[in-house]
């Protein structure tokens, strides 16, 4: 039950890889601000469901693609 989790997250490469989106362009298409693109890229920021899932609607990928759970023992 020690067991941590931390959220690691492709955000950025796949902002990049698949659409060519900049920070704004991706923060307007899910309704957030850039700052927040920005911490979660930097992976200071953890997203809530609704975010993450406007995120892989707009990116045309699936949550799992963008964020991954990394478990610390």
């Amino acid at each position: 039950m020690g067991e941590q989790f931390d959220l690691n997250n492709r955000l950025k490469q796949i902002r990049r890889s698949r659409l060519d989106l900049t920070q704004q362009d991706l923060a307007d298409q899910v309704g957030c601000t850039r700052q927040t693109i920005i911490a979660l890229e930097q992976n200071k920021y953890n997203p809530s469901l609704i975010l993450a899932l406007r995120l892989a609607k707009a990116l045309e990928v699936t949550v799992e693609d963008i964020f991954s759970l990394k478990i610390n023992e």
